[in-house]
């Protein structure tokens, strides 16, 4: 069974190299929606894959985290990459062109992290994440999956290369929570979300 929740989020970037000249010429902005699938066989003691409510405590997090941010590839000009941070407190860099197909396999790899290391509390079992799906306008959207979010055919990404800024590691409540992320600790969540 397949389970979706539809997140939004405002961000801007530049995608450089692509074909538009407005893409990878000029700053500019979406309104994002991102789609989160989980699957499993099993249902958990309510009777579902994975509560909704959960869902709110770890996912919700790591894509609110690229609310009002700009997100920079590593690979830019540091005299690009220094000026961004320089005039915005919320920041993200990644280590691909920030496309909407490379904020699929970001948003994967964090998530199904996320989910491995989640100790579950109510008789869920076997969640996965089926796929990500980001909407970058209103007709255009890319959907990744477990094959595409590990591509290395499509550029290597790794938590620990995926920096925040500490603005948004302040904003979190909970600072440590990309670090845990990235060290590969436990996340125990509350039963009553």
């Amino acid at each position: 069974m397949i389970i979706r929740k539809i997140y939004d989020f405002e961000n801007a970037h530049i995608v450089r190299f692509c074909s538009s000249k407005r893409c990878r010429t000029s700053i500019h902005g979406h309104s994002y929606k991102c789609e989160v699938l989980l699957s499993s066989n099993f249902l958990d003691n309510a009777g579902m894959v994975y509560d909704f409510g959960l869902m709110k405590q770890g996912i919700k997090v790591i894509i609110d985290s690229f609310d009002h941010a700009t997100t920079l590839f590593s690979g830019d000009s540091d005299e690009y990459k220094n000026d961004i941070k320089k005039h915005s407190k919320r920041w993200i860099e990644i280590p691909q062109n920030p496309s909407a197909e490379q904020f699929c396999r970001v948003f994967f790899i964090l998530i199904d992290a996320l989910l491995k290391l989640t100790n579950m509390q109510n008789g869920e079992k076997n969640v996965t994440l089926h796929s990500i799906i980001v909407h970058e306008t209103a007709t255009g959207y890319a959907q990744c999956f477990r094959d595409d979010a590990y591509n290395e055919n499509m550029g290597k990404i790794e938590i620990k290369d995926i920096i925040f800024s500490s603005e948004i590691l302040a904003d979190l409540g909970n600072p440590n929570f990309f670090t845990k992320l990235k060290n590969g600790d436990k996340f125990t969540f509350p039963k009553d979300c």
